[in-house]
C-alpha cells in the first residue's frame, strides 16, 4: 500500500547555511515516516524546493527511517531553466549517506551517482550501480544533493523517497579481484588506469570494459568511478591470468579530479572539499595508506570543476594525456615538463583513456610499465618510479635509454650517473609508428628531431653530455595538421636524467 505524497516545500535561504567539517553545506528540514508499517507495505514522501544561486556545494535532506524497512528508493528531478548564452544552467548531483552520518571520511557513505541517474535503490542484497548494498537500518539517513551549477533564477527540485517494509534479507560477501595475474616476470605491462562503467557515468558494463581491455592488448586496468567504490566488487569472473584488475576511484572535487590507483578493495575516498580548505593532503595520505597512488587527472581540462587546483606536492604521478590527444593535453605535457629541471622529487607522467562509452576506446592511450611481475604491488612500484611510457595503442612499442662512461646505462625513469662532461649516447627504438617523427626533449627544449621510416620502425641516436642536457625524454608524434603547430602525440616517455644526484 502506498502512503500519502507530501508536497512540502524546502526552499532555502541564507539563514540555513552552516559550515561543517566538509565544504560549506546546508541541511534541510527532515522528512519523517510512520514509526512502522506492515511487512510488504510502502510509504512515499515528496519534497520540493528551490536552491538559490551561490548555494553550498552540498545540501543534505535528512530522512527519518523507522525500523522494519527493507528497501529505500529515491528519485529526483529538477528544472533545467533556459539561460542566456555564456550563463551556466542548472545541474544537480545526488547521493546518500546512512544513519552513521555525513561526516568527512564517509563512514556513512552508501552511494553516489552524480548526475548520471534520476533514481536509485538500496536494500540488503542489492543496490543500484554506484550504491552499496546492505541493511536499511533505522535512524537519520541523508540524501546528498550537489548543485553543480545553478541558473540565475535558482534550481527548483523535487525529491521522492519511498520506503518498502519487510524482512531485510542478507547481504552477500563482496568478492574482489586478486592482487596478481600470471604475468611474464620482469617485463613491460600495458594498462589503462582511468575508466568509467555503469557504476558512475559510463555506459559500459564491467564485462564490456574487460572485453575491451583484452581487445586493446592491455595487461591491467584500474576501476575509477566518480566518488564511489561500489564497483570494486563488480568484476567477479572478469579477471584472469591475462588481466589484472586494480580497484580505485576518481575523486571528483569542485577544484579538480584525482584518480586513486590500486587502493585496497573497499576503500572509499571522500571528495567533499575544495582547495581553499587545505584538506587534500589528508586524503592523499589516505590513498597511500590504502596502498594506492595519487594521480591528478586531466589537470588542464576546461570543464567546470575539472582543472586541478591542489598543486602537485602530494602527487605520485600526473595524467598528462587523457583520451584522444588535444590542446589540453599539450598544455598538461608542457606544464609537467617544466617541473623536471631539478630532477629531485620529480613526478612521473601517465596516460589513460578516461573512456566512458562507445566510440571512446579503452586503452587509448595506455601506460606501459616496467614491472617485476603482473601484480598490484609491482605495477604500482613501476608507475611510482617512472619506469613507464605512454602510447596511443598496443601497436606501438619503444625502447629508450642513455649510455656513457664505463659501460653505464640508464633506462626510462632512471639516472645515468656520470660526470658533467662525459659523452652520452641517447637511443630510441620504435615500432608501430608509420608516418611519425621522433623528438628528443631536454630541459632546453626539443634538441633533436628526425622522421621515422615509413614502415614505422626505426632507431634514432643522439649524443650529448650531462652539462648540456639535465634530462632527455622521447616523443613520437604524428604529422602536424596545421602549420606551426605540433602534431598529436603517438607516444612519449618519462625522462632519463643525466649526471649525478637527484632521484633515479
Amino acid at each position: 500500500m502506498t502512503g500519502p505524497t507530501s508536497g512540502s516545500d524546502r526552499s532555502i535561504g541564507r539563514r540555513g547555511l552552516f559550515v561543517t567539517g566538509a565544504a560549506a553545506a546546508l541541511t534541510l528540514g527532515s522528512v519523517s515516516f510512520a514509526n512502522a508499517a506492515s511487512p510488504g507495505g510502502e510509504e512515499t514522501r515528496t519534497v520540493r524546493g528551490t536552491l538559490p544561486p551561490g548555494s553550498p556545494d552540498y545540501v543534505y535532506l535528512p530522512v527519518e527511517v523507522p525500523r522494519g524497512v527493507r528497501e529505500i528508493v529515491v528519485s529526483y528531478a529538477y528544472e533545467r531553466t533556459p539561460v542566456p548564452p555564456g550563463t551556466q544552467g542548472n545541474a544537480l548531483d545526488i547521493g546518500i549517506f546512512d544513519e552513521r552520518g555525513t561526516g568527512l571520511g564517509g563512514r556513512g557513505f552508501r552511494g553516489w551517482s552524480g548526475g548520471a541517474r534520476s533514481e536509485f535503490f538500496i536494500r540488503a542484497d542489492a543496490a543500484t550501480p554506484g550504491y552499496i548494498p546492505g541493511p536499511v537500518r533505522a535512524g537519520t539517513w541523508n540524501i546528498a544533493l550537489g548543485p553543480y551549477t545553478t541558473a540565475p533564477e535558482g534550481l527548483p527540485y523535487a525529491v521522492t523517497i519511498t520506503l518498502r517494509y519487510g524482512a531485510p534479507g542478507k547481504t552477500p560477501a563482496a568478492v574482489h579481484p586478486p592482487e596478481r595475474a600470471k604475468g611474464r616476470g620482469r617485463a613491460w605491462y600495458r594498462g589503462d588506469c582511468h575508466l568509467h562503467s555503469v557504476y558512475s557515468d559510463g555506459k559500459r558494463t564491467p564485462a564490456e570494459i574487460a572485453a575491451a581491455a583484452r581487445a586493446a592488448g592491455l595487461d591491467f586496468i584500474n576501476t575509477s568511478e566518480h566518488n564511489t567504490h561500489a564497483a570494486h566488487s563488480a568484476w567477479q569472473g572478469l579477471w584472469g591470468d591475462d588481466l589484472l584488475i586494480l580497484t580505485g576511484e576518481e575523486v571528483t572535487t569542485r577544484n579538480g579530479h584525482v584518480v586513486a590507483v590500486g587502493t585496497e578493495p573497499g576503500t572509499f575516498v571522500d571528495w567533499r572539499y575544495r582547495a581553499r580548505e587545505n584538506r587534500f593532503g589528508h586524503y592523499a595520505r589516505e590513498i597511500r595508506r590504502a596502498g594506492g597512488l595519487v594521480v591528478p587527472a586531466h589537470p588542464h581540462a576546461t570543464c567546470i570543476g575539472c582543472n586541478w587546483k591542489f598543486g602537485f606536492g602530494d602527487a605520485d604521478a600526473v595524467e598528462v594525456w587523457n583520451g584522444p590527444y588535444t590542446p589540453e593535453d599539450e598544455i598538461a605535457l608542457a606544464s609537467w615538463d617544466n617541473t623536471l629541471t631539478g630532477g629531485r622529487g620529480w613526478t612521473p607522467a601517465m596516460g589513460s583513456s578516461d573512456a566512458h562509452r562507445e566510440p571512446q576506446l579503452v586503452g587509448m592511450p595506455q601506460t606501459v610499465v616496467r614491472a617485476d611481475d603482473l601484480t598490484r604491488e609491482a605495477i604500482l612500484d613501476g608507475i611510482r618510479a617512472g619506469h613507464s611510457y605512454i602510447t596511443e595503442s598496443s601497436a606501438l612499442s619503444l625502447t629508450f635509454g642513455a649510455s656513457g662512461g664505463r659501460g653505464r646505462h640508464a633506462g626510462i625513469g632512471d639516472r645515468l650517473d656520470v660526470d658533467a662532461g662525459t659523452p652520452v649516447t641517447v637511443r630510441l627504438e620504435v615500432t608501430g609508428a608509420p608516418g611519425c617523427t621522433a623528438h628528443f626533449v631536454t630541459d632546453q627544449g626539443t634538441l633533436h628531431t628526425t622522421s621515422l621510416p615509413q614502415s614505422g620502425a626505426g632507431t634514432v641516436e643522439w649524443r650529448t653530455t650531462p652539462q648540456y642536457a639535465t634530462y632527455v625524454r622521447a616523443e613520437v608524434r604524428h604529422a602536424p595538421k596545421a602549420p606551426g603547430l605540433p602534431g598529436a602525440l603517438a607516444a612519449l616517455t618519462n625522462p632519463v636524467f643525466l649526471g649525478g644526484g637527484g632521484r633515479g
